[in-house]
């Protein structure tokens, strides 16, 4: 059972209502990280998370990689469907919901975010940060040789007790970097490391981080930039890099988010997160949402309460 294994932590107010997962590998497994497949941990698990489905944080990563069949996952309220050669990633913190997987067939690893040394986990931060995107389509040269990776990685996995345990977890450890700076890095997935591109993800992870702390009170981009010390254009330009998206989108999908959290997760009544949220008057959050999610906010609420026990 998932749940001896998985602990959850409750009690907690706000959208952490919504279940938390710590991370406890099966007895035997060395520190860090689990790699098994889609349909085993399905076979080993037929009570949870998927049945029924019931929206939950991790404190670790999910990485999956689907060869057969398709996936179907929620990530923060949204649905995606992730097809064969493409790789689901969520990331810690991350609301998800299970749908059962069906057909779907591939390398599923879970890993701490301390499992990755140091100056990887540098390299690596554009593609592990929350706001990164879910569904990862790698260029088709790069798709054999990651799909071969993952399978060396559950065969190391699996071949505890085979070599020495530091040898063992320093093969995995060695895998699951290379696999990741890999996928980090291929084409139409990371753009291009220039100067100017460093600068501007410098630009958009600050302002991530500003949005962060400031999504409830601030709504402009030119708060944002004035906050960040840069221009409205600088700022614009490395979200757009970063996302294809304009601020306000970005903050607009932040507020959403929180919404739908606090909605579907933490239960709070729509006029309560309208002002949670900023807006002044309840009506005008009831439009914002309405016309992002196509439901009012009571019926977003009513469809989520029917999910969850």
């Amino acid at each position: 059972m998932v749940h001896k294994r998985h602990s959850r932590t409750r009690g907690q107010a706000g959208p952490a209502a919504v279940r938390l997962y710590g991370f406890q590998p099966p007895v035997g497994t060395p520190y860090g990280f689990e790699v098994t497949t889609v349909e085993d941990f399905f076979a080993q698990h037929d009570d949870w998370p998927w049945n029924p489905p019931v929206p939950g944080r991790a404190t670790f990563h999910y990485l999956i990689l689907v060869t057969e069949g398709e996936l179907l996952h929620d990530v923060d309220y949204v649905t995606h469907t992730v097809a064969p050669g493409q790789w689901l990633w969520v990331r810690p913190g991350h609301a998800q919901c299970w749908h059962p997987p069906g057909a779907a067939r591939g390398p599923f690893i879970l890993f701490e975010p301390d499992v990755l040394m140091p100056g990887t986990a540098h390299l690596l931060a554009p593609l592990t940060a929350h706001e990164a995107p879910a569904v990862l389509s790698p260029h088709p040269d790069d798709a054999a040789w990651l799909q071969q990776t993952a399978l060396q990685l559950l065969d190391e996995h699996r071949a505890l007790g085979r070599r020495p345990l530091d040898v063992h977890h320093a093969l995995r450890r060695s895998l699951l970097e290379s696999l990741l700076l890999r996928l980090a890095n291929a084409p139409g997935v990371a753009p291009a490391d220039t100067t100017a591109g460093r600068a501007r993800r410098d630009t958009y992870g600050r302002f991530v981080d500003a949005l962060e702390l400031h999504f409830r009170e601030l709504h402009r981009a030119a708060d944002y930039a004035a906050l960040l010390g840069c221009s409205v254009r600088t700022l614009s330009r490395a979200a757009q890099d970063a996302t294809g998206n304009g601020v306000r989108e970005l903050i607009n999908e932040r507020r959403l988010l929180e919404a739908r959290r606090l909605l579907g997760g933490a239960r709070w009544d729509a006029r309560t997160v309208a002002a949670h949220l900023g807006f002044t008057d309840p009506a005008n959050f009831g439009r914002f949402f309405r016309d992002r999610t196509g439901l009012t906010p009571a019926a977003f609420a009513a469809r989520e309460a029917t999910t969850q026990p």
